[in-house]
C-alpha cells in the first residue's frame, strides 16, 4: 500500500488556519499539514515574482513532507502563483501531485448566489491588481460586473486582534461604502483573514447582500473534489492527524494561530529554501 499521504494547506500567515478549521469540521477524518510563512507575511504587498518564489518554496516543502494534494489557502498566492506552478512546475517536478487554490471556489459560489450579476470583492492590493477574481468570475459568466476594493488595513487590524473595535467598524464602512453604492448583491471576502470579519461585514452590507466566505465554501469544494478523485482520496491517511509548521515561531503565532484555528495549536519552526 505504501506510506499514507497528507493534505497540505499553505498560507502566508494565519488566515489559512480559519480555512483549515472549516475543512476539518467538514472532513475530520483526513491527515493534514499546515504551513504558515509568518516570517515573510504579508504577501499582498509583494511583487508577483516574489509571491511565486515564496509559494513555490512552500509547495516544495509540503510535497517533500508527503502531501499528495496542496491547497493554497492564500488569495495572493492563488492569484499570482497558482497557475504558474500548475503549468510550469507540477508537470516537470510533481506529475503525481495536485495543487488547488481558494479563489475559484469563491468565484463559483458568487456566480451561483448573484441575482443581479453585480459582485463585489474586497481583498489585498496584490489580489486586486492581479485581476484574478475578475478573470475567474467573467470566465464563469461573461455578463457579471465585478467591483473590487483593495483593503490594506484589514489584515494588520485582524492580526492585532482589533476586529471587534469601533475603529474596525469605521474602517470596514469606509471600504464597503463604494461597493454598496454599486448595488452589489453578492460580496466575496477575497482574503483568508477576512473570514473572521464576516459578521461585521454582513452587518454593514445588510441582509440583501450575500457574503461569500472562503472558510465556508472551500471545505465543500474540497469534499466534492475528493469524492470525484477516488484514486487520490485513497492515498490520504485517515487518522485525523494535524501537523503545524511556521517560518517564525513567535508567541504571536501561538496566540493568533489558536484564535484563527479555534483551539490551541503547537507548531514547529522550519526554514523555506528554493529547490534547485
Amino acid at each position: 500500500m505504501g506510506q499514507k499521504k497528507y493534505i497540505g494547506v499553505f498560507d502566508s500567515g494565519f488566515g489559512g488556519l480559519d480555512i483549515l478549521r472549516g475543512i476539518i469540521k467538514t472532513l475530520p477524518q483526513y491527515d493534514y499539514i499546515y504551513l504558515g510563512d509568518t516570517a515573510r507575511t504579508p504577501y499582498g504587498t509583494r511583487s508577483p515574482e516574489i509571491v511565486y518564489k515564496f509559494t513555490k518554496e512552500a509547495v516544495d516543502f509540503l510535497f517533500a513532507k508527503n502531501c499528495t494534494l496542496v491547497l493554497l489557502a492564500c488569495n495572493t498566492a492563488s492569484s499570482d502563483a497558482l497557475r504558474k506552478i500548475q503549468k510550469k512546475d507540477i508537470p516537470r517536478l510533481y506529475p503525481d501531485k495536485k495543487i488547488l487554490g481558494v479563489l475559484i471556489p469563491a468565484a463559483e459560489e458568487a456566480v451561483l448566489r448573484t441575482k443581479n450579476k453585480r459582485v463585489g470583492v474586497i481583498a489585498t492590493d496584490g489580489t486586486v491588481k492581479s485581476g484574478a477574481f475578475v478573470r475567474e468570475l467573467k470566465k464563469l459568466d461573461p455578463q457579471i460586473r465585478v467591483f473590487q476594493k483593495g483593503c490594506p488595513l484589514l489584515v494588520p487590524l485582524v492580526e492585532a486582534g482589533e476586529q471587534n473595535t469601533e475603529a474596525a467598524r469605521l474602517i470596514l464602512q469606509n471600504y464597503l461604502r463604494p461597493l454598496i453604492a454599486k448595488n452589489i448583491d453578492t460580496l466575496i471576502l477575497g482574503c483568508t483573514h477576512y473570514g473572521i470579519l464576516k459578521r461585521a461585514v454582513q452587518n454593514i452590507v445588510g441582509s440583501r447582500v450575500h457574503v461569500v466566505s472562503e472558510a465556508e465554501t472551500v471545505p465543500q469544494k474540497l469534499k466534492a473534489y475528493l469524492a470525484k478523485h477516488d484514486e487520490r482520496e485513497k492515498q490520504i491517511g485517515k487518522n485525523g492527524k494535524i501537523h503545524f509548521y511556521t517560518t517564525d515561531l513567535s508567541p504571536k503565532f501561538q496566540r493568533l494561530g489558536s484564535r484563527f484555528f479555534g483551539k490551541p495549536i503547537h507548531a514547529q519552526k522550519i526554514t523555506l529554501a528554493a529547490r534547485q
